[in-house]
This record gives C-alpha cells, structure tokens and sequence, in this order.
C-alpha cells in the first residue's frame, strides 16, 4: 500500500510539473528583457547550408524567434501554424526564424517535408544558452520569443504556442 501510495504521488507530481510547463499563458520575459533582446541580436548560427546568419538582420521587424527540434511533438505540432503566420504577416514586417537544437539532416528533411518558409538555424549548446537566457529557464523546447520592432522582448512562452495566443500578441506590434 505504501509503495502504491509513493508511485501515485511520483505519477501526481509529475503530471502537475507537465501541466505547469506546458500550459503556461504567454508572459512578460524575465526582469532582464533589456539583456535578452541584446543577446538574441547578437546572436549568429548557422542555416541549414551552412552559412552564419546574424540574428541582426531582422532588427525592425517583428521577430518571432523560435526554438524547437524534430524530435519534440508538440514542436512539430506548432511549426504548420508558423508558416501559415510567416505567409500572412511577411508583408507586415514579420519574420519568424526557427533555431533548431538537432542535426542538420534531419532538420533538412522535416523542413523539406512540412515546407517552412522562414529561415531555419542550427543551435547547439550556445543556443541553448540563449533560450535560458531569454527567459527558458528549464530549458525546455519547444521555446518562442517575441521582439518587437524597436528590439524589446515582449513575450516568451514554453510550450506549445496556440495560434489564437500567437495572433493576439502579433497584431498589436504590426
């Protein structure tokens, strides 16, 4: 009975500890937003062909940065609603860019495969960093970060960005 009881609890735990992080409402970033934002624009990775790109270059628009792998399911689930954001908001100053924490091949196919429109980077360890950086704190994927367009972090959300949610923090900054 005490065994049954201690399994319970671990099971308990563990769905409360799931259910805080993967419903977390979209927030206001970290008390270092000022830092976070520098950080994300100083920022260069490489694309899926090997070429650095500074996050930089998209000072001035709305940056929706997002941080995800091929092997995490609701990352997979969120990137459709992405591209379908990218095309309707580019010509508003929208620019989604997606940093992978994963291989290069397998971030080529799934691109290939659900046909992302925006540009793709490889993180490794330093883009972990950032996403802690930025507000992350568990480190978990996936990972979303908004800037608008003077530069300041406006949002963050880990988990799943629900569209509805996405929309309603876009739209304000166009």
């Amino acid at each position: 009975m005490k065994r049954l009881l201690l399994i319970g609890g671990a099971v308990l735990l563990a769905v409360m500890i799931g259910f805080g992080v993967g419903y977390r409402e979209m927030q206001r970033p970290p008390d270092s937003i000022e830092l976070a934002a520098r950080a994300i624009y100083a920022t260069t990775l490489n694309d899926l062909d090997g070429k650095a790109q500074s996050l930089a270059q998209w000072k001035g628009k709305v940056l929706v940065v997002n941080f995800w792998a091929t092997w995490c399911p609701p990352c997979r689930e969120e990137i459709p609603g992405f591209i379908k954001f990218q095309e309707k908001y580019r010509q508003n100053g929208v620019q989604f860019v997606g940093i992978a924490i994963d291989d290069r091949d397998k971030v080529r196919t799934f691109a290939a495969e659900v046909g992302i429109n925006y540009p793709t980077l490889l993180g490794d360890f330093s883009a972990i960093e950032l996403s802690r950086t930025s507000g992350n704190h568990l480190g978990g994927l996936p990972f979303t970060a908004i800037l608008d367009r003077n530069g300041a972090l406006v949002a963050t959300k880990v988990g799943e960005l629900s569209a509805d949610k996405l929309e309603a923090t876009i739209k304000p900054l166009l």
